[in-house]
């Protein structure tokens, strides 16, 4: 099923005969495609349900959006698993939802990831719900120390900007949120987004200097602790990636997420997850790999819009901090 803004993102590219057919673009060229190199990140989908309803969410993730189902410590243990069975090599374990921590086999989960050896990453509003897992993860961190890391999203530096997307009050509890996993010595990053205004070097000092400001004691680098992604414009005009597009704008196939992550998610009313390519690409039924990592070792033809947007022409992965 697609959502709405999902619905509305289809109907505007093949109103422009764009990103219709996934072997050929509109104008007839091949169309990029991209080969799995090597499964380094396996990312799960924790579930659609979150404590905010932001206003750019490209997930479209609320309080009401149960079209991703919780997915449980057993389906996860599943694909570790197959993991070991296949010897695939998986380097880390990701969670984005959602809100993660509204899953209620979460801590669960992490504790059977961080103690089959894999590091595992959360991606976290830090927003109210995290707080009453505090003990169990304070517990997590003494145990598994860096292997554990958590990735904060606040998506701007100013509180009028994150506000306008995540809601009034977001962004002081986000904060102090930060700030607590900083001093308790949680692997912590941030996730911003750098505003069609402003450069990456303007949006790193200002994040740099919201930490200095709260003591927070974090010392931003691009790459290491934070990730500074471009905004995600699903009704912007993009150009289709074609195969001589790679040598054109010099940049590799390997280099996509889709060469080294896979996305588990479960889907309401199925009785298995689903593995995708990517974390962007959720709802298109086209990007369905199968229910297995084995099934999963697919060409992925490069047949949307965030292709481009986010990661051929933006350069951005979600796999890009620690």
């Amino acid at each position: 099923m697609l959502l709405k803004h999902e619905q509305q993102v289809h109907k505007t590219f093949q109103e422009r005969g764009k990103y219709v057919d996934p072997i050929t673009t509109g104008k007839g060229e091949t169309r990029a495609y991209v080969d799995l190199k090597q499964l380094k990140t396996l990312w799960f989908n924790t579930g659609t349900l979150c404590n905010l309803s932001c206003e750019n969410c490209y997930i479209e993730s609320s309080p009401e959006n149960d079209e991703l189902s919780y997915i449980s410590a057993s389906e996860v243990q599943s694909y570790l698993t197959e993991i070991k069975q296949l010897n695939l090599g998986t380097e880390r374990i990701a969670f984005t939802g959602g809100e993660p921590f509204l899953n209620p086999d979460m801590i669960e989960i992490l504790s059977r990831v961080l103690s089959a050896g894999y590091p595992a990453l959360v991606l976290t509003n830090a927003y109210r719900i995290m707080n009453r897992h505090k003990e169990a993860l304070v517990e997590l961190n003494q145990a598994y120390g860096a292997n554990l890391s958590i990735r904060v999203s606040l998506d701007h530096y100013t509180s009028e900007v994150h506000e306008s997307e995540r809601g009034q009050r977001t962004f002081a509890a986000t904060v102090k949120n930060i700030k607590w996993l900083f001093d308790e010595g949680f692997n912590v990053s941030v996730a911003g987004r750098s505003l069609t205004d402003e450069t990456q070097e303007q949006a790193l000092a200002g994040y740099q200097r919201l930490m200095d400001e709260n003591e927070i004691g974090l010392k931003l680098q691009v790459g290491k602790n934070i990730v500074i992604f471009p905004e995600m414009d699903g009704q912007r005009d993009v150009p289709e990636i074609t195969t001589d597009c790679w040598g054109i704008l010099s940049v590799s196939p390997d280099d996509q997420m889709c060469a080294t992550e896979r996305m588990i998610v479960k889907r309401k009313g199925q009785d298995k997850p689903t593995v995708l390519p990517c974390t962007l690409l959720t709802y298109d039924h086209q990007f369905d790999l199968g229910t297995t990592l084995a099934a999963s070792e697919k060409r992925v033809q490069l047949n949307h819009p965030y292709c481009a947007q986010f990661c051929v022409l933006g350069g951005a992965s979600c796999s890009s901090t620690s």
